[in-house]
């Protein structure tokens, strides 16, 4: 059986893909939601889209003043947080030879430091009231290496780690903790990250790419149930099993001659 938070939401990346229909999700069963994310008018539109209960608050994800500024904020707005949905970032592309420091690290603010930070930040309310529910979205990324992702599938991997431990700790405090790990999904990631869907979808099979809508629901689902990872598709889950258990010496030369930022 599961639980229905009906408190706030805070959703980071709110603007698009994923993070947008978590919020629509939450929103439409009655949470108020805190839209995060860098472009203001994006969410603005979002917020007019999901009515009153939507709250903007515009925010750059990878400066650390502004997101401890965030829990004052939330608070400003007469919200108590029950939910926390860390859905913000990006991936760089590439081999680290030729990479950009200033762009690896910014990466790196946002996949890795905001997680560990904003987790800081709300998770000890939550416990003190004895309800609440944090949703970490990682990546099938996170269970293997990742040739041409470097830092991102590195990323994804603390993410994944710290999402289970958190949850450990969390246990008899009505406070659970859900790691999402989506495989491919046709949200305009990749175009960020220097490649588009097709270069993508001529790496992946077919059955691996899951809708945003349809990850959202499961995510969602998942957290309400206190799940501790969520693996939208059977073929992403068979995968990230296979991944995590195949030897690396085997599967690395694979994934590198597959990637196409390495082609």
């Amino acid at each position: 059986m599961g639980r229905t938070l009906t408190g706030a939401a805070i959703v980071t990346g709110a603007s698009s893909g994923i993070g947008l229909e978590i919020a629509t999700i939450l929103a439409r069963r009655g949470n108020s939601v805190v839209l995060v994310a860098r472009s203001e008018d994006r969410l603005r539109e979002l917020a007019g889209r999901l009515g009153a209960g939507a709250h903007v608050v515009p925010c750059d994800l990878a400066d650390r003043d502004a997101r401890a500024a965030l829990p004052a904020r939330v608070a400003e707005l007469g919200l108590v947080p029950e939910i926390l949905v860390n859905n913000a970032g990006f991936s760089t592309m590439g081999p680290v030879a030729s990479s950009d420091a200033e762009a690896e690290v910014g990466m790196l603010e946002v996949d890795v430091v905001a997680v560990a930070d904003l987790c800081s930040r709300f998770v000890p309310g939550m416990v003190a009231r004895g309800r609440g529910a944090v949703l970490n979205v990682a990546s099938t990324a996170a269970f293997q290496p990742l040739p041409g992702q470097a830092g991102y599938a590195a990323a994804k991997a603390f993410v994944l780690s710290y999402t289970q431990s958190l949850a450990g700790e969390l246990r008899g405090t009505g406070v659970t903790a859900t790691a999402l790990g989506p495989g491919p999904v046709h949200t305009g990631f990749g175009e960020r990250a220097g490649f588009a869907d097709h270069d993508a979808e001529d790496a992946l099979p077919a059955f691996l790419w899951v809708e945003a809508d349809r990850v959202a629901r499961l995510a969602v689902d998942g957290m309400d149930r206190g799940r501790l990872v969520v693996i939208p598709g059977v073929g992403n889950r068979v995968g990230s099993v296979f991944a995590a258990l195949a030897p690396r010496k085997l599967l690395v030369p694979i994934l590198a001659k597959q990637h196409p930022a390495l082609r």
